[in-house]
């Protein structure tokens, strides 16, 4: 008689139920179904986790099971994984002395770090791709092997990669059970999962090949990183190849140097953006739209110092948190000179430092202590609340070489920071006030395709301070303020600040890439730490809660993506320069200077092309700078006191009176219009937020 209690039942996606007397993986069960699926079978999902074919379900269990063909991005990530182990394959038969480091996926592909003598560069993809493809005809299958942790040591020892043992002594210590995946003589330390085998990878091509720190410390080696993609079959690939060079087009990096809209200068300081006059324009006209908003809705806008003390930070927590992330502490010129007398070291100096024993002073990391510190300057009273303080305030932080990336990844940048500090009765209104500024910046700039996310504490792990009843409300507000949109969200454990959880919105450009930019956050921790308070009804003292939300995020990040999102032609109300007066020929200079003067005084951006130059010329060259409007002046348009308008997307739109024509540019502007329509989606992500701790 069959014993219940060891059989296992697999749950399908439609309700159907399979029963096995014994452990059975994915595989096994897709055979039983028919040999189509399983021969069709990239990978499965079991009780919510990726897993290969070769997963064993053990006896006993009851589990939801979904098989992934290669129509599922699930088994397209599962096969650029295979694929990574394909391509270190193919580079350790080509090159000697190889020493394997990390190879993951990422959204749009997967990348390999590898320890060689010999420099990689472009030159070699061609050979590297022809020695994967070798791999790939041979079609040999991905086999897993679960070992314990002596023996992983002796494997990766035996197989000479240094990486591997320093990774199993000190990165996975608490692991007592680890597994390798091997392909033909390639094996390697791995938890998978993989495809089958080899075969199923059908296109694949070397992007680039970048250095990258191992474990990302700038204290060990540098690698060479290998950043490759892979699809099922070719028109997936060329898509995919079409967009990366349209993403390349639209580089930030690129753009902002040819429109002349910011500079970054390696004497001024890596990470540290000089605004230039046209990249000025867009910076203000973001501020002065959110700042409009802001005083209506009731908000104070405050100014802060760039530096605070040190023990200010400690108290908000941010010291010694994310230290690492900071600049070094500053002294003073005393403190200075009595270290220097007594000959003390770097690390006494931060030993005394840490231990109170010195004061400091800290560039700025966050705005959030100083508001605070607004805050408690005063008696409060709950008629006082809520209240909302914002600035444009600019941080610091000391991000390593390797990560720092034109506008954005850098180490000062200005947040559209506010805090609000309210009683527990208003916060929910708060919240959605907040959520619902977000949204209004996002549409004025046409970004209206984004998602939602809610970070929320790791309850295992320490990083996070305070109460966990207060964590549950918080967590509770932001999950019922996130339905207010009307949108489905995820939440993430562990993607919480350390003081509160945060709504997330990642929005997607024009490409289909996506970008983590406005948060709010949801803080019960700050207040207790400085022992904030304001008096209540009942004539006794309470604690506020605050939030903290930036719907820019970084003005810096949101320009960036601006700068990629339009490939540098702004909708008018952005345009560092809306309209361009261009003559037919000097003779029309003075007309056109009044029409100039006219427009300028409306509050147009204008400027005037008044060379010896062909009118076809100045046309082109007016296109180039992406400016939204061309004004044409001749004869007749002097005659009829009139201007022949140019649309940079429309073309040509005939002449027009000044007036008529004004009157448009006003209402575009004033309208905020959004005109160029953009589809696309390149489905990869690019890059982290970096306005929060």
């Amino acid at each position: 008689m069959t014993d219940i209690t060891a059989m296992v039942t697999i749950t399908l996606p439609d309700g159907s139920t399979k029963e096995y007397n014994s452990d059975v993986t994915p595989g096994q069960v897709a055979k039983d179904i028919g040999p189509g699926l399983a021969k069709a079978a990239m990978a499965a999902e079991v009780d919510g986790q990726i897993v290969g074919l070769d997963y064993l379900i053990p006896d006993g269990n009851q589990a939801t099971l979904k098989l992934f063909t290669k129509k599922d991005p699930e088994a397209l990530g599962v096969m650029r994984h295979s694929a990574a182990h394909v391509m270190a394959r193919a580079i350790m038969k080509l090159f000697p002395g190889v020493q394997l480091a990390f190879g993951p996926t990422i959204d749009g592909g997967f990348y390999y770090d590898f320890d060689l003598d010999h420099k990689l560069s472009d030159e070699d993809f061609e050979t590297i791709e022809a020695e994967m493809k070798k791999i790939i005809k041979a079609d040999e299958p991905f086999e897993r092997i679960e070992t314990g942790r002596d023996e992983a040591l002796d494997i990766v020892n035996d197989l000479g990669q240094e990486y591997k043992v320093e990774h199993i002594r000190d990165g996975l210590t608490e692991h007592n059970q680890l597994s390798f995946y091997r392909q033909g003589e390639f094996i390697d330390l791995c938890r998978g999962p993989h495809i089958p085998s080899a075969g199923a990878i059908g296109a694949y091509k070397l992007l680039s090949v970048a250095g990258a720190y191992w474990k990302g410390s700038s204290d060990n080696r540098q690698l060479q990183r290998v950043y490759a993609t892979a699809f099922f079959d070719k028109t997936g690939l060329e898509e995919h190849l079409t967009k990366i060079d349209e993403a390349k087009r639209r580089d930030h990096r690129t753009l902002g140097r040819q429109l002349g809209l910011y500079h970054i200068d390696e004497m001024s300081g890596q990470g540290l953006i000089l605004w230039t006059p046209k990249g000025s324009v867009i910076r203000k006209k973001l501020q002065e739209f959110i700042e409009t908003r802001l005083e209506r809705q009731g908000y104070h806008q405050v100014f802060t110092p760039h530096i605070g003390k040190l023990d200010l930070y400690k108290t908000s927590g941010h010291f010694p948190y994310y230290q690492e992330s900071q600049y070094p502490a500053l002294i003073n010129r005393d403190y200075m000179k009595k270290l220097e007398d007594e000959n003390c070291s770097f690390s006494d100096l931060s030993s005394a430092m840490a231990e109170g024993e010195i004061e400091g002073y800290l560039l700025k990391p966050m705005n959030c202590p100083h508001h605070i510190k607004i805050y408690d300057s005063q008696q409060r009273s709950y008629r006082d609340l809520p209240i909302r303080l914002f600035e444009f305030g600019t941080v610091y932080r000391w991000e390593q070489s390797g990560e720092i990336g034109g506008l954005t990844r850098v180490r000062g940048f200005t947040q559209d920071d506010a805090h609000l500090f309210v009683t527990e009765d208003q916060l929910a209104d708060e919240l959605k006030g907040c959520l619902e500024l977000v949204k209004l910046v996002f549409a004025s700039v046409g970004m209206e395709d984004y998602s939602v996310r809610i970070g929320l504490r790791d309850k295992d792990s320490d990083k996070y301070v305070g109460d966990p009843e207060d964590w549950d409300k918080a967590e509770d507000a932001c999950r019922d303020a996130a339905a207010t949109l009307g949108k489905p969200f995820i939440e993430e454990e562990g993607e919480a600040a350390f003081y509160g959880p945060k709504i997330d919105f990642v929005v997607n450009d024009c490409l289909g890439r996506k970008w983590q930019l406005g948060t709010v956050q949801v803080d019960y921790n700050l207040p207790i730490r400085f022992n904030l308070s304001y008096i209540g009804a009942d004539n006794q003292a309470h604690r506020p809660v605050m939030i903290h939300r930036a719907p820019f995020g970084s003005m810096e990040r949101f320009i960036g993506v601006l700068i990629e999102h339009f490939a540098g032609a702004f909708p008018l109300w952005l345009a560092p320069e809306q309209a361009r007066i261009v003559v037919v020929s000097q003779k029309f200079e003075e007309y056109g200077r009044q029409v100039e003067t006219q427009l300028r005084e409306a509050g147009i951006r204008v400027s005037g092309d008044y060379r010896a130059e062909k009118i076809g010329a100045k046309i082109r060259d007016a296109q180039l700078e992406l400016i939204p409007y061309m004004l044409i002046v001749g004869g007749r348009e002097m005659e009829n006191g009139e201007v022949s308008v140019r649309d940079r997307i429309d073309g040509d739109l005939g002449a027009m009176p000044i007036d008529a024509a004004l009157a448009k540019f006003q209402d575009e502007i004033e309208n905020r219009v959004v005109r160029k329509t953009f589809s696309g989606n390149a489905g990869f992500v690019s890059g982290g937020a970096q306005n929060e701790y």
